[in-house]
């Protein structure tokens, strides 16, 4: 079997992803779940170690929060519980699929999770598990995004995958703006300098430092992560320029 790619990649999803289309009630939705598990084990089984984090919006979100009168610090550590919830209901759809999965917390909570200890997670990986990080960086202030730049810089990971609602970047918002460009490739500095809003600047700028491409992709649409992990797949790439 050719080696692939990416050997190594962190999968960043928004909780919203969890939820499916909304017309269950349910903030996390099973059947929805089980399908992302399900393309995360294919994902493996074609021969890539995947590590995972999971937002938390689908639950609670921090900054909404503290707009609306919690103390912005509280907002966030709440906002890192819901990550938690959402990476335990992940680790539970790919065990029921036959997928090992570890989950590890960088708040820790030993009755139900792992802390984050690097080495630890490496060897998971390299014992063909998958590794979902939850609670973000175990610090407020810093979004998931940062905390699954963060995660793909220490796991040494070969990029990192940030599954949307959408096929890509572009340069302007394609649900408002029915002209909008999607690019094929675009810089770090591009997103920076025209705030491209594909994560926030601190995890691009961390992704820019270490070199980890950003591949951009829908996880909304079935079998998508492999097409995309096969090179077939529509996507945007976040990369150095030349």
């Amino acid at each position: 079997m050719t080696a692939p790619a990416y050997k190594r990649i962190l999968l960043k999803l928004s909780g919203e992803v969890l939820m499916g289309d909304g017309e269950s009630g349910l903030a996390i939705d099973p059947g929805v779940t089980a399908r992302v598990a399900g393309e995360i084990k294919d994902a493996r089984d074609a021969g890539h170690e995947l590590c995972v984090v999971v937002g938390g919006g689908n639950i609670f979100r921090g900054i909404s929060a503290a707009a609306k009168g919690i103390e912005r610090a509280t907002a966030d550590y709440m906002g890192m519980l819901a990550t938690v919830m959402n990476a335990l209901a992940v680790q539970n759809a790919l065990e029921q699929i036959g997928v090992e999965t570890r989950v590890q917390s960088a708040i820790p909570m030993a009755s139900v999770c792992e802390p984050f200890i690097r080495r630890r997670a490496e060897r998971h990986l390299e014992k063909g598990r998958v590794v979902v990080f939850a609670a973000g960086v175990g610090s407020p202030f810093f979004t998931t995004d940062s905390g699954a730049a963060l995660r793909a810089a220490e796991m040494k990971c070969d990029a990192l995958f940030k599954g949307t609602s959408v096929d890509g970047v572009y340069n302007a918002d394609p649900k408002k703006d029915p002209s909008a460009k999607r690019y094929d490739t675009v810089s770090y500095d591009t997103v920076l300098s025209d705030n491209l809003k594909v994560m926030d600047a601190s995890a691009i700028a961390l992704c820019r430092d270490n070199n980890i491409p950003i591949v951009v992709f829908n996880i909304r649409e079935p079998g998508n992560l492999a097409s995309v992990l096969r090179g077939e797949g529509v996507s945007t790439v976040v990369q150095k320029e030349g």
